[in-house]
């Protein structure tokens, strides 16, 4: 009896691994791939035979963006798990009211580090022994909390690499001896996010891109299997933000309620930050932008929980949201397509693909917000994550034996 009690507990403990509860690091690779502006059903919309080979072959779903849907708030969400109101880029442009100092994701000001708040994923990795990789992420070239990845590159428009050089130059990566090998990889691509604002989501311009970056995709995955590594690599495929169309007609100007002069500053965008002068100017905005058509306006304090957003000083003390495809600007943009909006609207989505040992195959998943990935990383690197807002438990569902 003694015996079958030990066996039968050294069973529980095993299945209890199995599971995911506890995990031991694996001998394996994990590269994480951003498509910029990538939107959930461009695969609906135009030809990616490589990301439908990677739905039947892996796992597949819409994921959630964090507010606002924009690029520099988003992938440094998914490297940090924090939300953008912690982790303090809050959207592509800001004013810190406490540095009184403008930051732009444009401007000289953007590889500041003192911006970047939280542990980014490739600190935490090689905090606890993983050597990581990354061909351009936001903030893996600013040296965040003082530290680079092992491997990164310079973001600098005038000498980008080729896309096909970053892919080849991730697979090279992994060739490098074991004592150099980076086992956390990452990976960006700046399209299909410029054509879709320039010509529209709806375009063929963005057909042809949205084509091209799956192309990239694909080679990606032949370079895995030439190799050997894609039976120990999981991949995993996403994107910060999906488009939506917009046009000049579908315009609130801020300056048609509001008087300049109870603004001591305003950062027009998606949303637009206001910082009112003082409190009865404060009360002056929201009674005049109150009631007005296609645009939601909240004092900070009282934006709606589910957008996570209204503590950072980097947020004006009221916020002002358009409804998707409008656009609170005093001059309408040149762009056919913009981003910023709900993470609840569907064209905010973003897509998501992932396989390999850990995933199941031909699943589709439930959504779940970006800031799980990076527990969720931490979890197949076996490593411990630093604090964040995500819950790796959204994505477990995907995994194999779950």
């Amino acid at each position: 009896m003694k015996t079958r009690n030990l066996f039968l507990m050294a069973l529980a403990i095993f299945a209890f691994t199995v599971n995911g509860e506890a995990r031991k690091p694996k001998a394996r690779y994990v590269i994480l791939v951003s498509m910029d502006g990538f939107r959930h059903d461009y695969p609906l919309m135009y030809e990616t035979p490589v990301l439908d080979e990677m739905a039947r072959n892996g796992v597949s779903t819409a994921m959630l963006p964090s507010f606002p849907a924009s690029t520099f708030p988003n992938h440094y969400a998914l490297a940090t798990g924090l939300v953008p109101d912690h982790n303090g880029i809050v959207n592509n442009s800001f004013w810190d009211s406490e540095r009184k100092e403008y930051y732009s994701m444009g401007g000289e000001n953007r590889s500041d580090a003192t911006f970047y708040l939280g542990e980014p994923i490739w600190n935490t990795a090689q905090r606890q022994g993983i050597i990581a990789g990354v061909n351009y992420w936001v903030a893996s070239d600013f040296g965040v909390n003082g530290k680079h990845p092992r491997y990164y590159r310079v973001y600098d428009n005038d000498n980008l690499l080729s896309y096909e050089a970053r892919v080849d130059s991730t697979i090279a990566l992994m060739l490098k001896p074991v004592k150099d090998r980076p086992r956390l990889l990452l990976l960006y691509f700046d399209e299909p996010d410029h054509t879709g604002h320039v010509f529209g989501p709806h375009s063929p311009e963005t057909a042809a891109c949205v084509n091209r970056v799956d192309s990239m995709i694909g080679r990606l995955r032949e370079g895995l299997k030439a190799h050997g590594l894609d039976k120990k690599t999981d991949l995993i495929v996403l994107a910060d933000h999906g488009m939506v169309e917009v046009s000049p007609d579908r315009l609130v100007n801020p300056f048609d309620y509001i008087n300049r002069d109870w603004c001591s500053n305003i950062i027009q965008g998606t949303p637009t930050s206001i910082f009112s002068k003082n409190e009865a100017c404060r009360d002056s905005i929201l009674t005049a932008l109150k009631g007005v058509e296609h645009i939601y306006v909240w004092k900070k304090e009282e934006i709606p929980a589910e957008l996570n957003y209204g503590t950072s000083p980097r947020e004006g003390d009221i916020i002002v949201a358009p409804a998707l495809g409008w656009q609170f600007y005093s001059r309408p943009s040149k762009s056919k397509g913009a981003h910023g909006y709900f993470p609840s609207y569907a064209e905010m989505q973003t897509v998501f693909r992932a396989e390999g040992p850990d995933f199941k195959k031909g699943y589709a998943a439930p959504q779940f917000r970006n800031v799980s990935v990076y527990p969720f990383i931490c979890w197949l690197l076996g490593i411990e994550p630093a604090p964040n807002d995500g819950d790796r438990s959204e994505m477990m569902p995907m995994v194999k034996g779950h």
